[in-house]
């Protein structure tokens, strides 16, 4: 189990870089050069590449190896830190747009053929909920060394050292994956696969509304969906938003840095290892409705904190209290969303289970994509306060949906009971 935890997150870490790097140092970068809050916004559509993963993943299914997937996208990534060590951000925007873009598209890649190999390496409840764990909090742990490590030195460093140093960290992943023996059944079974894949099921790839039927029919789907397109609208708004308010207000960058990217992701981590051992104890079902609440109730607080514009210490102070909380608490409730989602993928059959969980993470991206990307345009129209009003009514909206759901719905206790080993 410890070689499995190891592997999955290592590959996540990385995948978390693309996106440190786009939502913590970029938008601190081109707030501090002047930009709108809804021009920064819009740098989200350098996040598309993971909308479209669902329409490749079939790819990943069925032509070669985990492996081999694993390995060709890491050192992509490699390649393009290496290329893009030359640019100079300040004079190249749109060679830094490239870059980032490029990265997302190659992550999510990797993100589809580490899904599938998550699926079928992790078995039983307590093999989800630590395997979950790895992925979140090593997610989360990549984006922090991007987003708040790099942008406290990187006036120190410069921008070629930073990325000489992704380049290292990449090539050094892509060596471990090639030859990670936790992955050495999977050569196997691909083996054993083979023939089916190129019989019945291979027709599939031409009838692509065949896998589409297949994915929604996967029992639990529906909800699932609905759910992970909705549960981080008003959290998202308000975490894009409110480190931006303080930089306008209360914070230079490299505070913001060390508050927002290192202690408040720090305790995201934290939240995520935390719902990793509470599933092991409790169900997902009654944890999630507390859970929620305690979200709404933080949100509560944050946005009391917009009525405050003059500096001070004790203003600083609730600022960071504030940020670390509302971190916590979404660290576990995405642990227990992608515990959700990989039940609901695991009741599919094996033969799309990395695409089905793609779909189900694509609608994840999605949801938290397309409202990030307008949370700045709602500001610069109605003001911060108006805007977090909004915020908080859609998080008390999705507490409302998910205790529902616990009682008469897709979380009833009865329906994510252990997988059979």
């Amino acid at each position: 189990m410890n070689d499995k935890l190891v592997f999955l997150g290592l590959l996540y870490f990385v995948q978390g870089i693309p996106y440190g790097l786009q939502s913590s140092l970029l938008p601190v970068y081109l707030r501090g050069a002047g930009h709108s809050l809804t021009r920064i916004g819009f740098t989200k559509i350098l996040y598309f590449p993971w909308v479209l993963k669902v329409l490749w993943a079939p790819l990943v299914d069925r032509l070669a190896t985990k492996r081999h997937w694993l390995v060709g996208t890491v050192s992509g990534l490699a390649l393009t830190c290496l290329s893009s060590a030359a640019l100079a951000p300040e004079a190249h925007i749109w060679g830094v747009a490239g870059t980032l873009l490029a990265m997302n598209t190659l992550a999510s890649v990797q993100d589809i053929a580490v899904d599938g190999a998550a699926v079928g390496l992790l078995k039983g409840r307590g093999e989800l909920g630590l395997g979950n764990t790895a992925q979140v909090v090593g997610y989360k742990a990549g984006s922090v060394f991007a987003g708040g490590g790099l942008l406290a030195v990187i006036d120190v460093a410069g921008w070629s050292w930073m990325f000489m140093l992704l380049t290292f960290v990449y090539a050094g992943v892509a060596l471990f994956v090639w030859g990670a023996p936790v992955l050495d059944d999977e050569t196997v079974r691909g083996q054993q696969a083979d023939g089916s894949r190129r019989g019945g099921q291979g027709a599939d790839a031409v009838r692509p509304w065949k896998v589409w039927r297949k994915l929604l029919a996967v029992p639990g789907t529906p909800w699932t969906v609905l759910y992970v397109l909705t549960y981080k609208l008003g959290e998202q708004g308000a975490v894009t938003m409110f480190p931006l308010f303080l930089l306008d207000h209360h914070m230079t960058a490299r505070e913001l840095g060390f508050w927002n990217g290192v202690i408040a992701m720090g305790f995201s981590i934290c939240g995520s290892s935390l719902g990793g051992l509470l599933l092991a104890q409790f169900s997902i079902g009654a944890l999630m409705r507390r859970v929620f609440v305690l979200r709404t109730i933080s949100m509560v607080f944050q946005s009391s904190l917009l009525t405050v514009l003059e500096p001070s210490p004790l203003m600083k102070g609730m600022a960071v209290l504030s940020m670390s909380v509302q971190h916590f608490l979404g660290g576990l409730i995405t642990t227990l969303t992608f515990t959700t989602m990989m039940h609901c993928t695991q009741r599919a059959e094996e033969s799309i289970q990395a695409t089905h969980y793609s779909f189900l993470a694509t609608l994840e991206v999605l949801g938290k994509l397309m409202f990030s990307a307008l949370a700045g345009g709602v500001v610069d129209w109605f003001g911060f306060q108006v805007a977090f009003l909004f915020f908080l009514t859609l998080s008390a909206g999705t507490a409302l949906h998910v205790w529902t759901a616990t009682f008469t719905g897709a979380l009833r206790e009865h329906q994510l009971k252990e997988q059979p080993k």
